[in-house]
């Protein structure tokens, strides 16, 4: 491993770049990859091995396994990579090769992550990130290294100068500041998430895939169940139905959540900034300070009504689909997220940025769209009723479909706004998912402003800030249109100022 990081970048570093030799990965990759190909072909196999022993041949079954063992084993062989003082390059595939040549200057976060089994061998699977659309499909991973080469590889690709190292110990610790941990208490959180019920979901489909829902539902266990809850009477027993699930789902999101994110740390050395988190399958992301460009809270409607949010870093080259690369915090106490986003971004620790309200016509306009499906639907009925007799439950749903949109738009209406802050912009909106992004002003290329119809006749416009960043977009909505580029021109000054001069 003499040559896994070579010395800074020179002319002549860079004419002599492909006569550096080609690493392979750790041989204990040789234990792991069969391991988990055969886990994922597991129902095939299973399948296979049912057909086969009513025949009793079981000859299809080990050729497939051993083809699935040989494949895994083959990817140490045609699977390489070196780091060179300009690119860093990767060479993977059995039958069709490839090979991913990635400039160091791309590089925007190094992400190391560790199944149980390879913890258990020492190992940890290292993704390069480079914020590159064709890297999605062929990421840059090497899957396994030696667990111990892992803090200077992450050090050598987030750093402008890569120092050789003779020895494979990782280099000094720099602990750096830490800026939050984790606390069992925010397990109250996970329940006010969809994961509890997306795993019940999964588990339900696993079972019905099987035929093994019919077998549950005629087993003993439920059929007194349901036996007891008849005598209650249908509402008493849906209502038991629905509170064993509520029950089951909270559990297992609170079971998922400290699997998950148990143990986390986020530290600033300074120059990067760490994420780790995890109990069975860690979790290590470094993402480069010089890169960030904001933060985003995540508020959606159930975790908001607990006093939660959730914490994102702003990045510039990792999307906003990548969000274990980007994760700053979990479900946590929103008071916690909002001082780690001031942490991070160096603007006020507490929540006493008063947001600007963009006025009463983008209030109307939150009702009018809340409400139109609504009136549509009552005009439906309305017409139906002429010609049929409605049932009474249809009004009443109604009735709670209109109550429903008066507080949506009403929640959506108090949760719009910005705020402008010296080097910052912060944008809010929405309701059922809220998110308030602070967005650093240098970190903005470009602003559009947009205006549709309704929107024109409402004397309202939207404000785009462009940004390499994240989601690539961040919209200040329905703001007063007189006001649109005097925003613009205070969060980059002089950005505005064809469109402020009047024009004749």
């Amino acid at each position: 491993m003499r040559n896994l990081i070579p010395p800074p970048a020179t002319d002549e570093a860079f004419a002599h770049e492909q006569e550096l030799p080609w690493q392979r990965l750790d041989k204990r990759m040789l234990l792991v990859h069969p391991v988990t190909e055969v886990v994922r072909v597991a129902p095939a196999l299973v399948v296979s091995l049912i057909i086969g022993s009513q025949h009793d041949d079981y000859r299809w079954t080990l050729l497939g396994l051993l083809i699935v063992v040989s494949h895994a084993i083959l990817r140490w062989f045609t699977t390489s990579y070196r780091f060179g003082p300009v690119h860093i390059e990767l060479r993977t595939g059995v039958f069709r090769k490839q090979r991913l040549s990635v400039p160091r200057s791309r590089i925007r976060s190094v992400e190391a992550k560790a199944s149980f089994l390879h913890r258990v061998l020492g190992l940890a699977v290292v993704h390069i990130g480079t914020g590159s659309h064709a890297h999605h499909e062929h990421p840059f991973e090497l899957n396994a290294l030696d667990a111990k080469l892992v803090p200077k590889v992450r050090a050598a690709l987030l750093t402008k100068d890569a120092v050789p190292q003779e020895s494979t110990r990782a280099p000094a610790d720099r602990r750096g500041t830490e800026i939050a941990h984790f606390s069992l208490a925010w397990v109250r959180y996970a329940p006010f998430s969809l994961t509890g019920v997306v795993a019940v979901g999964t588990i339900a489909g696993v079972i019905f895939q099987n035929g093994l829902g019919q077998r549950i539902a005629d087993s003993a266990f439920l059929t007194g169940v349901f036996g007891a809850a008849r005598s209650f009477g249908l509402v008493a027993m849906l209502a038991c139905l629905l509170v064993a699930l509520l029950v089951f789902a909270s559990a297992l999101a609170c079971v998922r959540y400290v699997l998950s994110y148990g143990r986390l740390t986020v530290i600033d050395d300074g120059t990067v900034l760490h994420v780790s988190h995890g109990l069975l399958t860690t979790r290590q992301t470094s993402l480069d300070s010089s890169r960030l460009r904001g933060t985003t809270l995540a508020q959606p409607l159930l975790l908001r009504l607990a006093g939660g949010a959730r914490l994102d870093a702003i990045m510039t080259g990792v999307r906003v689909h990548e969000h274990g690369s980007s994760l700053l915090l979990p479900s946590a106490p929103r008071a916690e997220a909002i001082r780690v986003s001031g942490t991070v971004t160096g603007t006020r620790t507490q929540d006493d940025v008063r947001l600007v309200h963009h006025g009463p016509a983008a209030t109307r306009r939150r009702y009018v769209r809340a409400l139109s499906p609504v009136a549509m639907a009552a005009a439906g009925l309305a017409i139906a009723s002429r010609y049929v007799q409605m049932p009474s439950y249809a009004w009443w749903a109604l009735a709670a479909a209109t109550l429903t949109a008066i507080a949506v738009a009403w929640d959506r209406a108090r949760g719009l706004g910005h705020a402008v802050l010296p080097g910052w912009l912060i944008t809010q909106t929405g309701s059922l998912d809220r998110k308030r992004h602070t967005l650093q002003s240098s970190g903005i290329i470009g602003w559009t402003v947009r205006q549709t119809y309704f929107q024109r006749r409402a004397g309202l416009a939207t404000v785009i800030a462009a940004t390499p960043a994240g989601k690539g977009r961040y919209e200040v909505v329905d703001i007063p249109a007189e006001r649109a580029w005097q925003l613009v021109d205070a969060v980059t000054p002089g950005a505005g100022d064809i469109w402020l001069v009047p024009r004749h």
